[in-house]
C-alpha cells in the first residue's frame, strides 16, 4: 500500500461515481471509518457525503491521487473509459494502488479495461467486482461482491469489501465476475417481470391486492425480493433503488454477450422495458415495470 494508507491498517478509498449505488457504498465506507474521497459527474450528488466526512473533488485525477483503492461505479463502459482514461483517472492513481471496477458494464468491456490497465499501468491491480444488491444492502454492508482477478495482489481490498459485503466470491480471471453478474441480473429481471404480470392479472381479475400479498407472503414460490417489488408496484412506489433503465442496460448486455438464443425471453422483456423507458420510466425503479402492463390492459378492454 502507498504512503497515504490510513491509520489502523485502513486503506484510503476513492469512490468514483456517486449515483444511487456509488453514494450508498461511499456512505457505508464512511460509517465504517474509512477515509473516503469522492468524485461525481454531478457534483451536487456528493454534498451529503461531504457532510458525513468525505472529501469531494471536481477533477477525477485529484480524487484518485491519494487513494490505495479506487472503486468505480459509473453507469456504462463508455463513461468509465471517459473518466478513467480520457480524463486521466488511471494516470493519476498512486503507484501500486488497486482499481476495483464495481459497476455492470459487460464482460467484453471489462476485459478491455483490464487489458488497457495492464499496458498503461502494470503497477495497478485491476479487479472486476460487480455487486449483487441495491441501495439498501449497500447502505447496510450486505452486498454480494462477485470478484475476479488476482486475489493475491489486493490485500487493501479485504477490509473495503468486508465493510461493503456480507460475502465476497472470488470467481477466477477478470471477466468471471461480470459473467455471473449478468446471470444474476437476468434472474432478478424475471422476478420483477413476474411480479409485474401478477399485479396485472390481479387487476384484470378484480382481485384485492391484499389477497395476492397474503397468498404469496409465506409461499416458497415467492422470493423476498419479488415480494418487496410486488408491494411497491401495488403502492405505485417507483422511487429508484435500482432504475429500470439500468436493468434494461443489463438485459441488453446479456443479449450482446450471449447472443439472442441463450435467453430469448429476456430479450422479449428488454423490448417491453425499452418502450417503458422511452415512455418516461427512465430513472424510476424497476417496480415501474408494472406501469406498462396496467396501461396495456386498460387499452385492450
Amino acid at each position: 500500500m502507498n504512503d497515504n494508507q490510513c491509520g489502523a491498517g485502513m486503506p484510503r478509498v476513492a469512490v468514483i461515481g456517486a449515483g444511487t449505488m456509488g453514494a450508498a457504498m461511499a456512505g457505508r465506507l464512511l460509517a465504517s471509518r474509512f477515509e473516503v474521497d469522492v468524485w461525481s459527474r454531478h457534483l451536487q450528488s456528493t454534498v451529503s457525503l461531504v457532510d458525513r466526512g468525505a472529501t469531494a473533488f471536481s477533477e477525477v485525477a485529484e480524487a484518485v491521487a491519494q487513494a490505495d483503492v479506487v472503486l468505480t461505479m459509473l453507469p456504462t463502459a463508455n463513461v468509465t473509459v471517459e473518466v478513467m482514461f480520457d480524463a486521466k483517472g488511471l494516470d493519476a492513481m498512486s503507484r501500486d494502488a488497486t482499481w476495483a471496477q464495481m459497476a455492470t458494464v459487460g464482460v467484453g468491456a471489462t476485459e478491455g479495461l483490464a487489458e488497457r490497465v495492464r499496458v498503461q499501468r502494470p503497477d495497478i491491480t485491476f479487479v472486476d467486482a460487480p455487486v449483487s444488491g441495491s441501495r439498501g444492502p449497500a447502505e447496510s454492508g450486505q452486498l454480494l461482491i462477485l470478484a475476479s482477478g488476482d486475489a493475491t495482489r489486493v490485500p487493501a481490498l479485504v477490509s473495503v469489501f468486508g465493510a461493503l459485503a456480507r460475502k465476497t466470491m472470488w470467481l477466477g480471471p477478470v471477466g468471471a465476475g461480470s459473467r455471473v453478474k449478468l446471470i444474476l441480473n437476468t434472474w432478478l429481471a424475471f422476478q420483477v417481470e413476474g411480479a409485474a404480470e401478477a399485479v396485472s392479472l390481479a387487476n384484470r381479475f378484480d382481485l384485492n391486492p391484499g389477497t395476492l400479498l397474503e397468498a404469496l407472503g409465506d409461499n416458497p414460490i415467492a422470493s423476498p425480493y419479488a415480494l418487496a417489488k410486488l408491494e411497491r408496484m401495488i403502492d405505485g412506489d417507483y422511487h429508484a433503488d435500482f432504475a429500470l433503465d439500468l436493468a434494461l442496460k443489463d438485459l441488453e448486455l446479456v443479449k450482446a454477450e450471449a447472443g439472442p438464443h441463450a435467453a430469448p425471453v429476456a430479450a422479449v422483456m428488454a423490448d417491453r422495458w425499452r418502450h417503458l423507458v422511452e415512455d418516461g420510466a427512465r430513472g424510476l425503479d424497476v417496480s415501474a415495470a408494472a406501469r406498462g402492463l396496467a396501461e396495456a390492459g386498460s387499452r385492450n378492454d
